[in-house]
């Protein structure tokens, strides 16, 4: 995807935070030679930097037709796109300017993850993922250990994605001034819809963190 510079994360704490909050992505595997890749949309979890790349892990049914795709080639794609907002052209302009003028745009966050993904049939191995996906889905929960599921965990299997690369962008206005960024975020308020205040935390939290780099002195050499 087009990563312009002021859309890119800000740091790896950024996008983390985006992916955990949102748990739920699309598994893109290309397989070799289709027409087509298959597209699974899964709820996962994200592990930080063990052994020491960061893990995706998550499990899905056996009837599933990622199998296959994987078995021909294991590289995958994560794809998890959130927190997005229609701005309309007449947000765009301010003080004088002719409305008609404005461009519309669309605020989003996407963050690509994109690693190698290593199928687990055994039923030990699945149900370690499960325990790791439970321990942070739902924490609390009062819950019979996966192994005890017998034949019905033999129904899943585990997936284990060694993450390469990371494809981050927080497209929230960050290519037009703080007077402009203001009157979106506003608007954004007062329109309430689904995904508007989650796009105006990420723009007043992305000028606040431009703010404060601009203010901080710079290195002396």
């Amino acid at each position: 995807m087009l990563i312009h510079r002021w859309d890119a994360a800000i740091d790896e704490a950024e996008w983390r935070e985006f992916v955990r909050a949102q748990g739920f992505g699309h598994l893109i595997a290309p397989g070799r030679d289709r027409r087509y890749p298959v597209v699974v949309p899964t709820q996962f979890v994200l592990i930080d930097g063990e052994d020491p790349t960061d893990l995706i892990l998550l499990h899905l049914a056996r009837p599933n037709p990622i199998w296959e795709a994987l078995e021909e080639n294991p590289d995958v794609v994560m794809s998890v796109a959130g927190d997005w907002a229609f701005i309309p052209s007449s947000w765009k302009a301010i003080g004088e300017e002719d409305p008609a003028f404005g461009i519309p745009t669309t605020y989003y966050a996407a963050v690509q993850l994109c690693g190698s993904a290593q199928v687990l049939s055994d039923p030990e191995e699945t149900a370690a993922v499960l325990r790791r996906q439970l321990a942070v889905i739902q924490p609390g929960e009062q819950v019979v250990d996966p192994m005890e599921h017998g034949a019905r965990l033999r129904t899943i299997q585990g997936i284990r994605i060694e993450v390469a690369e990371v494809r981050a962008k927080f497209k929230y206005g960050g290519n037009v001034d703080v007077d402009h960024q203001e009157a979106v975020a506003e608007r954004l308020v007062a329109r309430g819809g689904p995904g508007d205040l989650a796009a105006e935390r990420h723009l007043r939290r992305r000028m606040a963190e431009t703010a404060s780099s601009a203010a901080a002195p710079s290195a002396i050499t």
